[in-house]
């Protein structure tokens, strides 16, 4: 959920490295920032020693951290001018301890020479606190986090601070990365258990960080720093274990893929942008990945048993994909929500197969059941639109997504790519690969009918109209009961309006209760078997005073709103969605709110 960036080295701009590096990922959502910063004995602090209450004699080998609540962007021209050539920063998402000052990264210890930053959850920390405070410990924010620079202040009163750095992080319980800097040492020490933390190897000068998009702009000589490793950072880089301090071999990778330098262009917001881009991401799928869909195919065939997994939206494809598996392939595929994937896994044996869904390709709650399921000898496939992350590393077959860079939180064409590619797979398990084609030259066609002015128009209408609701409900069955769930998770999203995605089916089983006049539905009715069903459904709710907006390829006297989505078969699960996305985007730009990042929400959730 949060963003780690670091740099020691030679460079006297090691602050605005780390700025930069930051902003790389702001992507990942986060409501506050800061940085610690080593400055030179001599350097005078005159422009902020009043607001930093430092002595001059106070100065010697202490950092100077700066915190500030909302963006970057904002605080920037407030932060001190001086050079540095060791800086730690973060940018945080709030899980312990509220959006304030002083809950912000880096944490000092009371000597204001060990500064941490820190990526997880410290399950013990309530614990450990009431430890240091019994030694006379200082705390000053509510968060777990601040436990960690004290723990090692503790040890380091009888060890160095690579040995204190290791003990300390030997005592948190819970998945964790840390970056601790040492000002006197002039070192940065990181370790893991979870969350990614990727060094950048330059010259004289070593970088750390949550991904590598910061850091390949100033170097490609990369290491991943595994689970249950330290990573000393200094003169040096020296690479050691976690459970028993002994020194380890390693062998730097060369990072080749570029980085695509990503603007808004004539779009208000990158969510809107992205949307557009939908076509085109559909098109390359088709044209580029014929040959990575017929290995996954026969990868998929030989296993026995087969288990679809992701996260948020990425699980809304996962059950989608097992609708299409078993209407065009004729199979049955497994789907489970990631998090709830771990109660699940007893039967997983060597001739299981695992697909992972993730747009990050770092959702927590994805890697932890992969590693589970790669302990019982299951194969994994990622399906991710991140080159080098955590899961398309683990993985023993891979595919990207190509849907491009994604920067908006809410996820759109990584979600209509993600879909593709499952579309592709269940055509494919049949051998019909013509089909796939005509089937998605129409697909692509139709999200960019969709996208014309007129039906923009429509649904900027539609989206004045609901913006005064309170509650939505969004309703569909078989596929589209997956497209109905993600309507509903786009909605709440960006808007904040709660909307409840649900099966046709359960609608008389209780959520029937809360319709009333003029509560809105959106209501999916297909060209398929469903079709009929969602039409009774749509008009019992009409009948309690509901008002209903129709996605379907008719018009029907039971919508108050209709918005056509032509027929493509079983393909028409990927344009039905488009609607429900830019309903959520007008939505939230009606209400005021910034649709690019959402409140409370990251792009990658990196804790549990």
């Amino acid at each position: 959920m949060c963003g780690i960036f670091g740099y020691v080295g030679k460079d006297n701009r090691a602050a605005q490295i780390v700025l930069e590096g930051l902003k790389t990922l702001e992507y990942r959502g986060y409501d506050s920032w800061g940085i610690a910063s080593k400055i030179k004995n001599k350097q005078s602090l005159s422009l902020r020693d009043e607001k930093l209450k430092m002595k001059n004699s106070d100065k010697k080998n202490k950092f100077i951290v700066e915190k500030y609540i909302g963006k970057i962007e904002n605080g920037i021209s407030q932060l001190s001018p001086f050079s540095s050539q060791l800086v730690i920063g973060h940018t945080r998402w709030a899980t312990h301890g509220g959006v304030t000052i002083a809950n912000a990264h880096p944490h000092l210890d009371c000597t204001q020479k060990i500064a941490v930053v820190h990526n997880g959850i410290v399950e013990n920390f309530e614990e450990l606190r009431e430890e240091l405070i019994k030694k006379g410990h200082l705390f000053i924010s509510e968060t777990d986090t601040e436990v960690i620079p004290h723990l090692i202040e503790e040890y380091g009163k009888k060890q160095g601070f690579a040995s204190s750095v290791r003990d300390a992080f030997n005592r948190l319980d819970g998945l964790n990365a840390i970056v601790a800097a040492n000002s006197k040492s002039c070192e940065i020490i990181a370790a893991k258990t979870g969350s990614p933390l990727i060094i950048g190897i330059g010259d004289n000068e070593f970088l750390i960080a949550s991904d590598a998009t910061g850091i390949i702009k100033h170097t490609r000589q990369v290491l991943f720093l595994k689970d249950l490793e330290m990573v000393i950072l200094g003169k040096k880089l020296q690479l050691l274990s976690l459970p028993n301090g002994k020194k380890l071999t390693f062998k730097p990778e060369i990072i080749k893929w570029k980085t695509q330098d990503v603007s808004r262009g004539m779009y208000r917001h990158f969510m809107l942008k992205e949307i557009y881009e939908q076509p085109k991401a559909i098109r390359n799928i088709t044209k580029n990945y014929g040959d990575q869909i017929n290995h996954l195919v026969q990868i998929i065939e030989a296993a026995k048993g087969t288990f679809l997994i992701g996260a948020g939206t990425a699980f809304h494809a996962c059950l989608a994909g097992t609708y299409l598996f078993s209407k065009i392939a004729h199979i049955h595929v497994n789907t489970a929500v990631a998090s709830e994937f771990n109660y699940l896994e007893d039967f997983l044996n060597k001739k299981s197969l695992v697909i992972a869904l993730s747009q990050s390709g770092e959702t927590i709650d994805v890697v932890e059941p992969l590693k589970r399921a790669k302990e019982k000898g299951s194969k994994i496939i990622a399906i991710t639109n991140v080159l080098g992350s955590t899961i398309y590393r683990m993985a023993d077959y891979k595919m990207l997504l190509g849907a491009g860079p994604e920067k908006a939180v809410a996820s759109t064409k990584a979600y209509v790519a993600k879909l593709v590619v499952l579309l592709m797979l269940s055509f494919k398990m049949v051998g019909k690969s013509k089909e796939i084609k005509a089937a998605m030259a129409k697909v692509a066609d139709e999200v960019e009918r969709l996208l014309e002015k007129e039906n923009i128009e429509k649904i900027k209408k539609i989206a004045s109209f609901l913006s005064s609701a309170v509650h939505i409900y969004s309703i569909g069955r078989g596929v589209s009961y997956s497209t109905a769930l993600e309507a509903a998770l786009k909605i709440k999203e960006v808007s904040y309006i709660h909307t409840e995605g649900l099966a046709g089916g359960e609608l008389k089983h209780g959520t029937i209760a809360l319709i009333s006049k003029g509560t809105p539905c959106i209501v999916f009715t297909p060209n398929d078997q469903t079709h009929e069903a969602m039409i009774s459904n749509a008009t019992e709710i009409r009948s309690r005073g509901g008002v209903i907006i129709g996605i379907s390829s008719k018009n029907s006297s039971v919508f108050d709103y209709w918005i056509e989505v032509r027929d493509i078969g079983e393909a028409s699960v990927i344009p039905q969605i488009v609607p429900a996305q830019l309903l959520a985007y007008y939505l939230a730009v009606e209400k005021g709110y910034d649709p690019d990042k959402p409140r409370n929400l990251a792009k990658s959730v990196t804790v549990k």
